[in-house]
């Protein structure tokens, strides 16, 4: 087996060691209850404390604004199903969009099995909204909108700070899933007005099994979790604490070395982008080329499968994805490529590479290498490409 090449940080990322070591002393030797009033306790919630102030300070926020959760998916949950419940008696409308992630998806599906009214924007072939369609898509009854800063398949960075100043001078509260953009692009929440922000650990460099919620002081939500009085009454359950911990460790980290890590990312980023497209045939770019995720490149091959092409690069050491990591195991083409536009043939052949700081260049070349010979072998292997070549079948036209 050759040496691995690990391309799906958008997946989940190593953890740092730094971060690791952070940790080890909340399970062995600080390990008390935060609501336990004696010193063991005490420290474990002195470390809560400190770790809610740094986080804060990261994205502008209030230390109070920042609420612990158990993922960026619960966070997500917590935003969209409490606060329309919590504004039902002001309208039950809802606005998001068709490329969502499936926690804020799913949830949306499940508000409208609730009784209330979704309304999902369209984007173009490249993967943007239209700040005109969102502010033509709000109606008196329109209680919030959720938008994605960063898309998690195709890495379009949408226009979040225009669509969140719409919101509010129509009344319409705002909510952000930052999980892929976080320690990525800049995120501040008070340049970009947003009500609420979604993000996880495990996409910095943190702990699995963590996450935060800002929600901005005087929204009304309700609590999604019941049973104590943790984060100030408002999310029940003992607190994580090793893993609130490893989170902040982390976002210190990566945001000490933003700059470095985005010019590095994005540098290795165009280089596989040039190559691939201009190496391969019949191939296409998901997604705009900027605004665009740093470390995010994601393709679709012609008359190539997708499972078969992800497990033919990983016999080369190339670890990658065909998506999102919470839709693997579907036999669905991704709602993301079917949103800009793709078949469902093109979409099946899709290739999600995301890049982290340890990514090198010698990485990247060899990964474009493995993908021409894949995309070639499965080629000959394929009945369509064959009578691509026989003139019997032409190339399918998708916009670009």
């Amino acid at each position: 087996m050759p040496r691995q090449i690990y391309l799906d940080n958008a997946a989940t990322t190593a953890m740092l060691p730094g971060a690791v070591a952070d940790m080890l002393p909340f399970f062995t030797q600080h390990y008390g209850n935060p609501s336990s009033l004696y010193t063991l306790g005490q420290d474990a919630k002195t470390a809560i404390s400190d770790s809610r102030a740094r986080i804060a300070k990261h994205i502008r926020a209030q230390e109070s604004d920042i609420y612990f959760t158990g993922s960026g998916t619960e966070a997500d949950n917590w935003a969209l199903k409490a606060t329309m419940e919590a504004y039902s008696s002001k309208g039950r409308h809802l606005i998001t969009s068709s490329i969502e992630h499936h926690a804020l998806m799913h949830s949306a599906e499940w508000l409208e099995k609730q009784g209330f009214e979704v309304t999902w924007l369209p984007v173009d072939n490249n993967g943007f909204l239209n700040p005109a369609d969102f502010e033509a898509a709000i109606r008196p009854d329109t209680v919030m909108a959720s938008i994605i800063m960063a898309n998690n398949e195709i890495g379009t960075i949408q226009p979040i700070k225009e669509m969140a100043a719409i919101a509010r001078r129509h009344g319409v509260l705002f909510h952000t899933d930052a999980v892929q953009a976080l320690t990525h692009i800049p995120v501040d929440v008070e340049d970009l007005g947003v009500d609420m922000l979604s993000a996880s650990a495990h996409k910095f460099h943190g702990p699995k099994g963590v996450g935060f919620l800002y929600i901005r002081k005087g929204l009304k939500t309700k609590n999604f979790i019941h049973g104590g009085a943790q984060e100030r009454k408002r999310r029940a359950g003992t607190e994580n604490v090793p893993g609130i911990v490893g989170m902040a460790s982390a976002m210190d980290w990566c945001m000490e070395r933003f700059d470095e890590r985005n010019a590095h990312e994005t540098e290795l980023r165009d280089h596989l982008i040039k190559r691939v497209l201009t190496e391969v045939e019949h191939v296409r770019l998901n997604g705009g080329h900027e605004p665009r995720l740093p470390n995010n490149a994601n393709f679709s091959f012609e008359f190539v499968e997708g499972e078969s092409l992800l497990l033919t690069l990983e016999q080369k050491g190339v670890l990658a994805s065909s998506g999102s990591a919470c839709a693997s195991g579907s036999l669905d083409p991704s709602h993301v490529l079917l949103a800009i536009g793709l078949p469902h043939e093109i979409a099946h052949g899709s290739l999600r590479l995301s890049l982290g700081e340890d990514t090198t260049m010698a990485e990247i070349d060899h990964t474009v290498e493995a993908i021409k010979e894949v995309v070639v072998m499965l080629r000959r292997m394929s009945p369509l490409y064959e009578d691509f070549l026989q003139g019997k079948k032409p190339i399918s036209a998708v916009k670009q």
